[in-house]
């Protein structure tokens, strides 16, 4: 992956007041559509669009719904019976807020982790993807795990974790498929669903089997994260060609496993192959429910445009979705990457 794009942690706290303005909302709108507001500002912080964040949100304001009501109380006894249960949004949320007031950020991320890893699926896989922009923040003004200055970014790992429990969504069982060499190849050998006219849930529901990938099981943790920026990589890489068949959908076969590549470094080594699994899992899903069943052509990035460039592009056009996968084709870095950022501008509608 590439790290020339990689910036300093923000000094201008519009990160912490956009996360604070955020937080008295709910996590979905309209029923079960997200609200990408908290990751899209992380994005535009991380890559020095700070000065823009306010007027993207006031833009975005009419988007957002209130948190919802709570339900009943979420424990540490009844925790199992309201995980994938999302009435019990708000009351996730009050949990993580509690656990996390009492214990450090790590420690309470590497106890869920395991618990919320099968469900990965979760909203789309929004819940992951929101976790992932929080982790990088916390990892970037706070790798000790200590809690002085960060309360707002604490306050919003208890956000994405309560969403990804109240959505929790395991995959149905999966067969394996023919082994692939590599994430490139495993990807163009995801069978698409046989109905692509239905919401995502209908269509996950329709998932049987997936190509065997990687083709041997990995045990040694340093292998896991290489092969999982091979996978951010290929899925960044091929939204330029399949993008068409859904612009925004299709971001999230890059977008989710970037996610889990970003939490690696603040979960426990023992943790890195499972997260590895998952995210192909998530990627692989997400590729058969929404890839259309031919490649388009397209043009190839501009030469001389630089990422910084790129995503200023991004942020200017203003879609939520093209600000994120944007971010993500700069985290893997190289002109391919760039066609791709470039070619989710072109295909999502501009909303600034």
């Amino acid at each position: 992956m590439d790290d020339t794009t990689h910036n300093s942690p923000d000094t201008s706290g519009t990160l912490d007041e956009a996360l604070e303005r955020l937080h008295s909302f709910g996590p979905e709108r309209d029923g079960w559509l997200s609200n990408h507001a908290p990751m899209a500002v992380e994005a535009l912080v991380h890559h020095g669009q700070a000065p823009g964040v306010h007027r993207w949100l006031d833009h975005y304001r009419a988007k957002l719904e209130d948190m919802p009501d709570r339900f009943a109380e979420v424990t540490p006894d009844n925790w199992r019976e309201a995980l994938g249960d999302p009435r019990r949004i708000a009351d996730w949320t009050a949990y993580f807020e509690r656990e996390t007031a009492d214990r450090p950020w790590r420690e309470v991320l590497a106890e869920w982790w395991p618990r919320l890893l099968p469900g990965i699926a979760a909203g789309a896989t929004h819940p992951v993807i929101r976790v992932g922009h929080c982790v990088r923040t916390l990892l970037a003004s706070d790798g000790n795990g200590e809690k002085s200055g960060n309360a707002p970014r604490i306050a919003e790992l208890a956000h994405g974790l309560g969403y990804w429990a109240a959505r929790h969504q395991p995959l149905p069982p999966l067969a394996p498929l023919a082994p692939a060499s590599g994430a490139a190849a495993a990807l163009d050998a995801v069978d698409r669903v046989p109905d692509q006219s239905g919401g995502i849930r209908e269509r996950l529901g329709q998932l049987t089997a997936f190509p065997l990938w990687p083709p041997q099981p990995v045990t040694d943790a340093g292998l896991a994260r290489t092969r999982l920026e091979e996978l951010v990589r290929a899925a960044t890489h091929r939204y330029a060609a399949y993008a068409h068949g859904s612009p925004v959908m299709l971001v999230h076969a890059a977008t989710a496993p970037n996610a889990v590549l970003r939490t690696l470094p603040a979960l426990p080594r023992e943790l890195w192959a499972p997260s590895l699994d998952a995210a192909w899992a998530a990627s692989a899903a997400v590729t058969a429910a929404y890839s259309p069943a031919r490649p388009a052509d397209h043009p190839a990035a501009p030469a001389g445009l630089t990422p910084e460039e790129v995503f200023a592009r991004a942020a200017a056009h203003g879609d939520d979705h093209t600000i994120k996968f944007t971010d993500t084709a700069l985290d893997v870095g190289g002109p391919l990457a760039l066609a791709a950022a470039l070619r989710s501008i072109e295909l999502n509608p501009p909303v600034l």
